[in-house]
């Protein structure tokens, strides 16, 4: 029984070891008579062109019938255009359900290239706004920061 649990242990542990950083990205409470969770990509794209890359995706994931949680992921208009539309949801490692209020990571997974990147996180709220924050990104991960108006408060990225 022991050994499973320290096999376990170590299974959970791995994900975080194999990561380049961390980007924190911190969902304001808004003060409205209705509030939804946003809909929230995060992508990376390369400063010189290239395709992006999708870190992470919220939605509602387990939103199925008529009007499945991938109906609303057009919304992140940017992401969308960007690759979002092409990407088979959900999709391991990336895809997630929606957040509440508050800071939450994402990590920089190890096996992206070096290099200089923009990162851009995008989120949409039902009965809300939307917002897209960018920010430079050089991997190996360098630190950084950046902060929305509305949808999104601070974006922190952490070099690991």
């Amino acid at each position: 029984m022991k050994k499973s649990l320290i096999l376990a242990a170590g299974v959970i542990a791995a994900p975080t070891a194999a990561s380049a950083g961390t980007i924190t990205v911190t969902i304001p409470r808004i003060a409205v008579s209705e509030y939804h969770v946003p809909y929230l990509a995060a992508w990376i794209e390369p400063v010189g062109g290239g395709a992006a890359r999708t870190l992470a995706v919220w939605y509602d994931v387990d939103k199925v019938g008529n009007e499945p949680g991938t109906k609303w992921l057009a919304d992140l208009r940017t992401w969308w255009r960007k690759g979002g539309r092409s990407l088979k949801l959900p999709a391991n490692g990336v895809s997630g359900a929606t957040r509440a209020p508050g800071a939450h990571r994402i990590p920089i997974p190890a096996n992206i290239k070096p290099g200089a990147y923009t990162l851009h996180v995008e989120a949409a709220r039902e009965d809300g706004g939307r917002e897209l924050v960018s920010q430079p990104l050089t991997i190996p991960a360098a630190n950084g920061k950046a902060s929305g108006k509305s949808e999104l408060s601070a974006i922190v990225i952490s070099a690991r």
